[in-house]
Order: structure tokens, then C-alpha cells, then sequence
């Protein structure tokens, strides 16, 4: 069985290429595939990145109790929605129809840099504002609290004396980079031979 993935982005799309580059590179031995690409915004760049790789990809309106997301995820036979960069709350009849199929990265380490606002650079600046040691990366199955499902990967990475929050930033990106795409590689497997566990 091939994974159906669907990635939801609001923004660049610098995790949605990171992903698309990774399974590219795994080629046949792919347990997944990146079907679709869906934004809340009709221009945010992650949706041309989409296009330029063939996926396909869509606008919908986020403003709702998720239903319009549903119907696209729905008519592409998704069955797993990963979140990259992807700014809005989802909706409890989403969270509902994906249980412990929905994954998200945090540039930052869970629980202690989450929650409700907690996010892109805030995060950054709350790490060097509390002189925290280390920061780095979450990977979490998503639920309906920010920030707050099962971790599946975490990786840390050492705060340098002097930095600043864009170098830090610059650089938790880039583990992201790594990390992400192969946690998802791993859920999708885990899908893919009905082995996942219902947490």
C-alpha cells in the first residue's frame, strides 16, 4: 500500500520541498506518496512549489468547522495529513477523521517552548530570552491542543554563546530539514503496514 500524503502549508513551503526532495530520492522503495498540497491561502508560495512538482494543489477556506478541508482531503483518498508551516488551527471534526494520522513539526522543544502562540520566531526569542541550554526540533501527531499530541521525534541542538534568535532560527530550520521528512517517512510505513498504534 502506498501512503497517500497531503501536506498543509500557509506559507514558502521551505519542509513541503525538504519533503518532496526525500521522497523523490527514495524513489520505488517510497512507502508514501505526496498527493496533494493544500494552503489557506490561495497565494502562498508552498502552492506553486506544489505545481512546479506536479502535485496537485488547492486554496480552501479555513474559516469554517473544517469541512471544506474534508472534502479535499476526502476526494484525494488522503491518508496522511502532515502540517508544514501551516498557520491555522484545525478543526476538532478534522482531528476526528485523521486521529493519529496528522502530524506536525515545532521548531522547538515540546512541551516547554508550546502552546497557543508559541510559534516561528516567538519561539526562537523565548529560548534565548530564558537562556535556555538547548532547543531543536518536535515531531508530534496533531490533536486538538497546540502543540500537545504524542511526540513521535525529537532532536536537540545546542544554544550557542551569543546567538541571536535568526541564527537560531536559521539553524533549527535546518534540522528540520532532516528530521521531519524521515519522521514522516516512518509514520507513513507504520500506516502503510496497518501497524500504527491507536495512542
Amino acid at each position: 500500500m502506498t501512503v497517500r500524503i497531503a501536506v498543509l502549508a500557509s506559507g514558502r513551503g521551505s519542509n513541503l520541498k525538504a519533503l518532496i526532495d526525500h521522497f523523490s530520492k527514495l524513489g520505488e522503495h517510497a512507502p508514501a506518496a505526496i498527493e496533494l498540497v493544500a494552503s489557506n491561502r490561495p497565494g502562498a508560495p508552498a502552492l506553486d512549489r506544489a505545481r512546479a512538482a506536479g502535485i496537485a494543489a488547492e486554496s480552501f477556506n479555513a474559516g469554517d468547522d473544517g469541512s471544506a478541508l474534508i472534502e479535499i482531503l476526502e476526494r484525494h483518498a488522503i491518508d496522511l495529513v502532515v502540517l508544514a508551516g501551516y498557520m491555522k488551527h484545525i478543526p476538532a471534526p478534522v482531528i476526528s477523521r485523521w486521529n493519529n494520522r496528522m502530524i506536525n513539526v515545532h521548531p522547538g522543544l515540546l512541551p516547554e517552548f508550546g502552546g497557543a502562540g508559541m510559534y516561528g520566531a516567538r519561539v526562537h526569542t523565548a529560548v534565548i530570552e530564558r537562556k535556555a541550554p538547548a532547543t531543536g526540533v518536535t515531531v508530534h501527531l496533531v490533536d486538538e491542543e497546540f502543540d500537545h499530541g504524542p511526540i513521535v521525534a525529537q532532536w536537540k541542538i545546542p544554544v550557542l554563546p551569543g546567538e541571536s534568535a535568526e541564527s537560531l532560527a536559521e539553524r533549527v530550520l535546518e534540522v528540520e530539514h532532516i528530521v521531519y521528512p524521515r519522521a514522516v517517512e516512518m509514520v507513513a510505513t507504520l500506516i502503510g503496514r496497518k501497524i500504527f498504534a491507536n495512542l
